[in-house]
């Protein structure tokens, strides 16, 4: 079943009021919000590279709240265990028997801070639950549940101490975006509150994660034309051919930017995806997931200049503007 103009209409007008109830806590940033709902819409998972004291947690925290769900923060450090991440059974000496006690990652939106600090080997315990919402422990399966999202952080200046993301995770990313600094006029209103230093706690839920879970399955059902599916497989094929990468997009990022695109455009009241869609995402969805030559980036080349030039040489389908 396709997505009616009706249901988009109702999914726009949701999703708008979702975006305005967290802008309530982290000012200014409605751009940013609609990208981590989006990721959340399309059941994927969010990096988020900034300096310290952006608002990365105050966006976990007004999240959750706004989607009545619940919010846990691991603070990544170079000790940290896969069984603190995902939890640990323990024998009970009352009962006789190992009960499984659940880890932070069993929330609805999991803040993972500073990824980075933690060995590969802790990194790897997200893996399995940020690809299939849940986790193994001791052979026994526990299901992470609706909705689900790793909002991960990764500080892109101080680099010592760390460990780099391998490009295998980095994928299991649906898009990677930053929060960045206010503007004046925002950041005067946020000093203005100072005094409240909990924001997030004030927001009422707009809806339930039940909820959530429909519209994410509702989301799923937007219309995507052969070309638009063509001109998606096109530009991913484009970063492979592009001189300036060892690794281009991966056809999971293919299908992460049909995923994304099917939210993004309901949220803009259409039951149906565009090119312009798939343009408007294409920098947060997959400059993550190139791996620049070492040759060309030296020269300057970045990821996203790669995007921007593969976006210019690939001619787009026409729009449709009825489905």
């Amino acid at each position: 079943m396709t997505m009616t103009p009706e249901q988009a209409a109702w999914f726009q007008g949701t999703f708008a009021r979702l975006v305005d109830n967290v802008d309530r806590a982290l000012l200014g940033k409605r751009e940013v919000v609609g990208l981590a709902l989006s990721a959340m819409l399309a059941e994927g998972h969010v990096l988020l590279e900034d300096a310290p004291g952006t608002g990365k947690t105050s966006l976990a925290k007004a999240l959750a709240a706004t989607v009545q769900g619940t919010s846990s923060r691991i603070q990544f450090t170079p000790d940290l265990l896969p069984s603190d991440v995902t939890g640990v059974t323990i024998y009970d000496q009352t009962s006789h028997r190992f009960e499984f006690h659940k880890g932070p990652v069993f929330a609805s939106i999991v803040l993972a801070d500073e990824i980075n600090r933690a060995s590969p080997k802790t990194q790897s315990a997200l893996l399995e639950v940020m690809e299939e919402s849940r986790v193994t422990v001791d052979g026994v399966t526990h299901e992470a549940g609706r909705p689900f999202l790793v909002i991960a952080t990764q500080n892109p200046i101080e680099q010592a101490g760390t460990y780099k993301l391998p490009e295998a995770q980095l994928d299991r990313f649906l898009i990677r975006t930053s929060i960045g600094y206010p503007d004046l006029a925002a950041a005067e209103r946020i000093l203005a509150g100072a005094a409240d230093r909990n924001p997030s706690a004030s927001l009422s839920a707009i809806i339930t994660t039940g909820a959530v879970a429909d519209m994410a399955d509702l989301a799923s059902t937007v219309h995507v034309e052969a070309a638009v599916l063509r001109y998606t497989a096109q530009l991913a094929e484009a970063t492979r051919a592009d001189a300036a990468t060892r690794l281009g997009v991966s056809v999971r990022g293919s299908l992460a930017m049909i995923r994304i695109a099917k939210v993004w455009a309901a949220a803009q009241g259409r039951h149906f995806v565009t090119p312009d869609d798939i343009k408007a995402l294409a920098a947060a969805v997959w400059t993550h997931r190139l791996v620049l030559d070492p040759e060309a980036e030296f020269a300057g080349t970045s990821a996203e200049t790669v995007i921007s030039r593969v976006m210019e040489d690939v001619a787009a389908p026409q729009a449709r503007s009825a489905a």
